[in-house]
């Protein structure tokens, strides 16, 4: 097993160094952890760690749940979610999607559900004479686009078929779903694929969403081109690989500990 060492650095702080690795051995997948595993990852003693873990132990960093086993404790908790939830979503986001703009060239957006609609937060535009222009504030109805498709796949069976149980969705553009068991089915398909890619005048979006530290979805981000650009198939794969890293990154900063896998037809 590989083991973690202070690097060679007279400023570095041994103690500190260790104390704030093990709270980062945490994640979704390992909340509970053996005085053992802190000391087996850092490749040091038990006895040598002893004051570091007690000691975070009474600041209510770790909590003990049984004989040298630890979660984290409510100090984390508490501190990490009051940050994160005082950051604004457009705050964290944009300058990820400056980024992802200028690494595919193409305009990017953040926008969030509100009821049947996406409202646009966010918009990064490319330059170039060709591109995608969507003003903030700009509502277009979820079932009609990528990120709104997305947003979707947030809600249960019974909480999108109570949103749309009274809609007529036939009066829309034939490349939206028509019926409400169509856009059900539509929504699960999306839902396991993790991303939408959406046609619609002249142009295609592919859009994934943003997660919180409850892991559920608060937004969605896309990167769109007019289909003379998107018609190129390399550079749609190359947009979508990036757009899904850029997606992961803000969710790490949004609190998100889930690891959104890329899912490839």
């Amino acid at each position: 097993m590989s083991t973690l060492t202070v690097t060679e650095n007279d400023y570095t702080a041994p103690a500190l160094f260790r104390g704030l690795t093990i709270l980062e051995m945490f994640n979704g997948r390992e909340r509970v952890l053996t005085v053992q595993d802190f000391a087996d990852r850092l490749g040091v003693s038990v006895s040598s760690i002893y004051r570091i873990v007690t000691t975070l132990t009474e600041m209510n960093y770790l909590e003990k749940v049984a004989r040298n086993t630890y979660q984290l404790g409510p100090q984390v908790i508490s501190n990490g979610f009051s940050y994160l939830a005082s950051r604004d979503i457009v705050d964290i986001a944009m300058p990820h999607l400056n980024a992802l703009r200028n690494r595919v060239s193409l305009s990017c957006h953040l926008g969030v559900r509100e009821g049947q609609e996406t409202v646009y937060i966010y918009r990064s535009f490319a330059s170039q004479r060709l591109s995608v222009n969507v003003p903030t504030g700009t509502r277009i109805p979820c079932h009609c686009s990528a990120m709104g498709r997305v947003l979707l796949t947030g809600l249960t069976d019974n909480e999108l078929e109570n949103l749309y149980q009274h809609t007529r969705l036939d009066g829309y553009a034939l490349a939206a779903p028509r019926t409400l068991p169509e856009l059900k089915q539509t929504i699960q398909q999306d839902a396991v694929q993790g991303w939408v890619e959406h046609r619609s005048d002249f142009a295609t979006a592919i859009a994934t969403s943003l997660r919180d530290h409850h892991n559920q979805i608060v937004a969605a981000i896309n990167v769109s081109g007019p289909d003379a650009l998107m018609a190129d198939e390399q550079q749609k794969e190359v947009a979508r690989h990036a757009l899904l890293a850029a997606a992961q990154r803000i969710s790490f900063e949004l609190g998100s500990l889930r690891k959104m896998a890329e899912k490839v037809r």
